[in-house]
């Protein structure tokens, strides 16, 4: 699997696409660029489906992050990717941050949004949402005092625990260097981009596509008042819960994550007959 680079109309995202059949576009989550990609490997996805997982700006080999960004401006990128490799419907995947682009998209372009995927979207506009902005502008005043690295040890260690750079080793391999190289795109672009996120249930009801939420069992706090708030403003949507896993469901339990996922997309295909 070998990735390339695409050219959309300011830049390029490089992207990982191989398999045949139904578009899939995994969106890339904050942080590790390649977090999705164990989760788009799986079995359950091998046949019938063409995987596509892509690298946002300022991750890997995209073009940087220039300038102030935005969560729809990420969106605008995915639709334009989904152009430039004449792509009219997809299937659009979102795992935690990215969640929030995968939204975003549904809602701007329906057209080309044939079902949503999202898995525990960030809880800003929960009603717990001013906890939440607070952890991240406490990361960002860490950010300004004492540095990138300082910000991504107290963070990761906090998601994670101390052992955290063994851990995200693992899956994908590369990946911690990749994270200590990127980690500027986080904290000054990523996290600012979400915190100005703007979406409610007037942007919620223009998304019109099949919707599966996903959630893990041991997740608690900020995410099941996420659950809440989007099953709510998407009353269509199916529910799946992944037991035994927290909010690091795609990590910890990629298999049954697929499973559910394949499920979903075979119940909603694009093309039929």
């Amino acid at each position: 699997m070998t990735a390339r680079l695409v050219a959309i109309e300011d830049g390029e995202l490089e992207v990982l696409d191989w398999g045949s059949g139904e578009p899939v576009v995994f969106v890339q989550t904050a942080l590790t660029a390649d977090e999705l990609l164990p989760l788009a490997s799986q079995t359950a996805l091998a046949e019938g489906y063409r995987k596509l997982v892509y690298h946002r700006r300022g991750y890997a080999g995209s073009s940087p992050a220039a300038g102030a960004r935005s969560i729809v401006g990420d969106a605008a990128d995915a639709r334009a990717l989904l152009a430039a490799l004449g792509i009219q419907r997809a299937h659009v995947v979102g795992i935690s941050f990215s969640s929030a682009i995968a939204l975003q998209l549904a809602a701007d372009a329906p057209d080309c949004t044939h079902s949503l995927t999202v898995a525990e979207p960030p809880p800003v506009h929960t009603a717990r949402g001013p906890e939440f902005r607070a952890a991240n502008e406490r990361l960002l005043r860490t950010r300004r005092e004492q540095g990138v690295d300082a910000a991504l040890e107290e963070f990761l260690t906090l998601l994670s625990g101390p052992t955290w750079r063994e851990q995200i080793e693992e899956d994908p391999p590369g990946a911690v260097a990749q994270i200590e190289r990127d980690a500027a795109t986080f904290f000054d672009t990523d996290i600012p981009a979400l915190l100005d996120w703007q979406f409610s249930a007037a942007e919620a009801g223009r998304v019109s596509c099949p919707v599966l939420y996903v959630g893990g069992s041991d997740s608690a706090g900020w995410f099941l008042d996420v659950r809440d708030l989007v099953l709510g403003w998407l009353p269509h949507a199916e529910d799946a819960v992944i037991h035994g896993a927290g909010h690091s469901l795609e990590i910890t339990h990629p298999a049954e994550a697929a499973e559910v996922l394949a499920a979903f997309l075979r119940r909603h295909p694009i093309t039929t007959g």
